[in-house]
């Protein structure tokens, strides 16, 4: 009887230690699970093929694929615009960013210009915002493309210290062609066309009104010949000193509200927002931190620098990728990592990359080099809603919390982003507006199978173009629909003749006007 009563002891006492055992399990996985570090790294155009864990043998980005096996890749990660601007707002916002107002009704859907007085809204909820909120020291390094002013040039009013963010360090705008010497121009590819056909107009008119005078078909005023050639030679003056001076007034760098590079310079530019990103972990180790590092890669104008130009097997393009994966190296999986480690910080960050789009497949350069990426086996790219334009990488990174080498074929979007650190950080998500991302954590654990993400609408700018359909009884692929009632005009291009026949016709219709004009004068 002794025996018994001493054995149920036994077995009284194993239960009482696997309890306890359970108990301290359940809440250090609780704890690694709360108020984590963030480090969103999101590249600039980057199409989906360009990278070895999505199947591209020739680009080397070993750093990034290390990310893959480490962590989760998705699969069906979908941008929500094939633009940046659009696309960056409802990144930062979790909402399609018609919701927001950033989804333009005109064909230039991104801001181009510093001194834009658009930009996101100060009514817009960001995670940066919500995270400030929780304690957590938040930065942006690199590109913002979501406005800078509203009413004069110092209100900072859309700037990113606007939104959350306690420190940036990068561009307000954008990278363009026209920020880098030699590597063309954005703009006067799109304007040479009815610049060329504003010049026939006026030389046209002005000639005619000489001729007619001369003739004596009937008296114009000199006025009037003189105000043709003072418009055409003020038109003229405009455009030169845009371009001239658009360098230096709209490619810049800035450190929080001050101007520290103007114009802009290239040299070992990724090199210097590694290093701020690294200063700005070993600043704040001590308390949660978010970052946000936004690469510039690989928006052209593309750059590379010394030690990796020339090396790869695609062009200045490929050396851009593959600096950019070296910068990912030193700062996740390098350099930083030592960082993480010794602040026993390692197991406690959340590490997520992507692009904010499908690479600009189209992107030729001056000099006829292709300036553009590889969207793997999908059709179109940046600024099109085939699955080119917005299917994007997707890695999540979380030692001990997300499983290693673990892929997820369901839908999912950078909206989804939003919710998910908001949720870890402990925050509240807004109740006064429509969330459209979802929290990727179930999914990323395993806890649940399928995606939230019943229907994801794509819009080219403010219209829509498709819907994607991921019925919630079936697994498997998604369905795809295009709307049949398109909303809005394109236009076919115009040919040679048409070009001709347009701009007689406003010639005509000028020099009629200008004849009654006279004549009844």
């Amino acid at each position: 009887m002794n025996q018994a009563a001493t054995s149920k002891r036994k077995k009284m006492g194993l239960l009482l230690f696997l309890t306890v055992l359970q108990c301290a399990i359940s809440s250090v996985n609780t704890y690694s699970v709360s108020n984590p570090n963030v480090v969103l790294l999101i590249a600039d155009d980057l199409g989906i093929g360009d990278l070895g864990c999505y199947g591209n043998r020739t680009l080397r980005t070993p750093h990034i694929d290390r990310l893959a096996k480490e962590g989760v890749t998705l699969t069906q990660h979908i941008a929500a615009s094939p633009l940046c601007t659009p696309s960056r707002a409802a990144f930062l916002t979790g909402r399609y960013p018609i919701r927001s107002g950033m989804a333009a009704f005109s064909r230039v859907g991104v801001f181009l210009f510093s001194a834009s007085s658009g930009g996101l809204p100060s009514e817009e909820i960001t995670f940066s915002k919500l995270l400030k909120q929780r304690g957590y020291a938040t930065a942006l390094i690199g590109k913002w493309h979501l406005g800078m002013n509203c009413e004069s040039n110092n209100d900072f009013c859309h700037h990113p210290l606007s939104h959350g963010f306690d420190y940036f360090y990068g561009l307000t705008v954008t990278n363009l062609r026209d920020c880098k010497p030699g590597q063309g121009s954005v703009f006067l590819k799109g304007v040479q066309m009815y610049l060329v056909i504003l010049i026939q107009i006026l030389g046209v008119t002005a000639v005619s009104l000489a001729v007619v005078h001369y003739v004596s078909f009937f008296k114009v005023p000199f006025e009037a010949l003189g105000f043709c050639l003072l418009i055409t030679c003020i038109s003229l003056a405009v455009l030169i000193f845009f371009f001239y001076h658009f360098r230096h007034l709209n490619c810049f760098l800035m450190r929080d509200h001050q101007i520290i590079q103007q114009p802009l310079s290239y040299e070992n530019l990724t090199q210097r927002l590694t290093t701020e990103a690294v200063r700005f972990i070993e600043r704040n180790h001590n308390a949660p931190f978010l970052l946000v590092l936004s690469y510039l890669h690989v928006h052209t104008a593309l750059y590379a620098s010394k030690m990796f130009r020339g090396k790869s097997r695609h062009g200045l393009y490929g050396d851009a990728v593959e600096e950019m994966d070296w910068s990912v190296g030193m700062l996740i999986l390098g350099q930083i990592l030592d960082v993480l480690e010794n602040y026993n910080l390692s197991n406690r960050s959340l590490v997520y990359f992507s692009s904010d789009q499908g690479a600009h497949i189209e992107e030729i350069s001056s000099s006829g080099e292709v300036h553009g990426g590889c969207n793997g086996i999908y059709k179109g790219g940046k600024s099109t809603n085939w699955e080119g334009g917005i299917r994007v990488p997707g890695l999540l990174r979380w030692p001990g919390v997300i499983h290693a080498g673990t892929y997820i074929d369901d839908p999912t979007s950078n909206m989804d982003i939003f919710p998910t650190i908001v949720k870890l950080a402990g925050a509240q998500l807004p109740y006064d507006r429509i969330i459209d991302g979802h929290d990727l954590m179930p999914l990323l654990q395993g806890k649940v199978i399928r995606s939230k993400h019943e229907f994801l609408f794509h819009y080219c700018n403010a219209y829509l173009n498709a819907v994607r359909w991921h019925p919630r009884n079936r697994r498997g692929s998604s369905r795809f629909y295009r709307t049949k009632e398109v909303k809005f005009i394109v236009k076919r291009r115009q040919s040679r003749k048409d070009l001709l026949k347009s701009t007689i016709l406003k010639q005509l219709l000028v020099l009629t006007g200008i004849a009654f004009y006279v004549r009844w004068n």
